[in-house]
């Protein structure tokens, strides 16, 4: 099957600054530079004349600045994803940036691995948002009277699970879902984290949070649950607006809570939530294989250790016995160092499975984040490493969409 192209708009009033970003481009095999504009007028002009999946945007132009004419493209084009460049790693650009619908925020001169991998995850984005639009206006079509594909259409009711796993102990899983989760939460989508390493999990220490209410609180009435007495259950974290269901606070008590309870408080929690964000252990336990057979994502977290990439492997060829579908799988790797030989790039093309997404190393601001009990991406998230983070859960929220999609059109079969 050919492969979908990731058309590009390089938008820079600098001719060097755009022909250097167009050489970076030009070997890759899923990318096409398809033009390039010297202003944000004329960035907004051939956005729409050119129809890009990714329009890489300056900041700073003397006609329109970058911010405006992302908000501009965004606006008319809400498909097209725009990655904002500057040379200036502020966070209050970032803010602004992402305000306007930018997807990501690289800092000039981007590096050519960091920047590939921000076109692909846009990319992959800009292509769900493609399908889905044209699922709405096949729907829209029906609605009209006009022919339609479909036999039938049930819109999604249900949240997301999203599970964060690792098979190898001390990958970061932990901090990687505490944040995960509250860089999908917002008013339109709301997010519960579930701690699913029953006996020595650590998610209410993450956020200070610790000695309320656990899974034990829901277990034993799963069968008659009810949204208000759930919601009373649940932490809730005022600092970052999630609700968090902990595990039990003696390791003894895990056995009290069962793989078939565990699995119905999520697809409970499903009809509460558009995002159950699950933190696991490393130990298949029958609960942690339960959670990864219902959920929407996983979310694989290896480092560039070789035990962890070895793992990383033996999972992979697990879920394939399994019959969990490839693209369920959101490939990550933490604490990644660009001094390190072993790249994304080299473990992808190793283990046949491409890495989705990278979260740079920083462990003065993740340690500091884990001891004060207080997440990084609350007062450190336009730092890389909260840059990773929301690149991260961009690339789930379009892999759920692309998913959907997939499903909303073997439906139409």
């Amino acid at each position: 099957m050919a492969v979908t192209k990731i058309r590009v708009l390089i938008v820079d009033d600098i001719a060097e600054t755009r022909e250097n970003i167009r050489k970076l481009l030009q070997f890759e095999s899923d990318v096409d530079v398809t033009g390039a504009a010297r202003s944000g007028k004329e960035g907004i002009q051939l956005a729409q004349e050119l129809d890009p999946d990714v329009v890489l945007m300056d900041i700073n132009m003397p006609d329109i600045d970058g911010i405006t004419a992302t908000e501009v493209i965004r606006q008319k084009s809400p498909h097209i994803q725009v990655l904002i460049l500057s040379v200036q790693s502020d966070g209050n650009y970032m803010r602004k940036a992402m305000l306007a619908g930018a997807r990501d925020f690289l800092t000039k001169p981007p590096m050519g691995d960091e920047l590939i991998s921000a076109v692909r995850r846009a990319g992959e984005m800009a292509h769900a948002e493609r399908a889905k639009g044209a699922q709405q206006r096949l729907v829209t079509a029906g609605s009209s009277g006009l022919p339609i594909l479909m036999s039938s259409f049930t819109p999604a009711a249900s949240g997301k699970i999203v599970t964060v796993y690792s098979p190898k102990g001390g990958t970061g899983c932990t901090t990687i879902a505490v944040n995960l989760a509250i860089a999908l939460n917002n008013e339109d989508t709301r997010t519960v984290l579930v701690d699913a390493n029953l006996q020595f999990g650590d998610v209410a220490v993450f956020v200070n949070e610790q000695g309320k209410n656990t899974i034990l609180e829901l277990a034993p009435r799963v069968d008659e649950l009810e949204s208000e007495v759930v919601e009373e259950i649940l932490i809730k974290h005022e600092a970052s607006g999630i609700r968090i269901l902990a595990a039990p606070q003696r390791p003894e008590m895990a056995e009290k809570v069962s793989a078939d309870q565990f699995a119905k408080v999520l697809q409970f929690l499903q009809r509460m939530y558009a995002y159950v964000v699950v933190d696991t252990s490393s130990i298949l336990t029958d609960v942690i294989l339960s959670t990864i057979d219902i959920s929407d994502v996983i979310v694989l977290v290896t480092t560039q250790e070789i035990p962890a990439i070895k793992n990383a492997r033996l999972f992979l060829d697990l879920l394939q016995t399994m019959g969990i579908q490839k693209e369920k799988i959101v490939f990550t790797m933490n604490r990644y160092d660009k001094r390190i030989a072993i790249t994304p790039e080299r473990v992808s093309e190793n283990l046949k499975h491409e890495v989705s997404a990278t979260i740079p190393l920083d462990e003065k601001i993740v340690i500091t984040a884990v001891n004060r009990g207080v997440p990084f991406m609350l007062d450190n998230k336009s730092q890389p490493v909260g840059r990773g983070i929301f690149s991260l859960a961009e690339v789930v929220r379009a892999r759920l969409t692309l998913l959907e999609s997939e499903n909303d059109l073997s439906l139409k079969r």
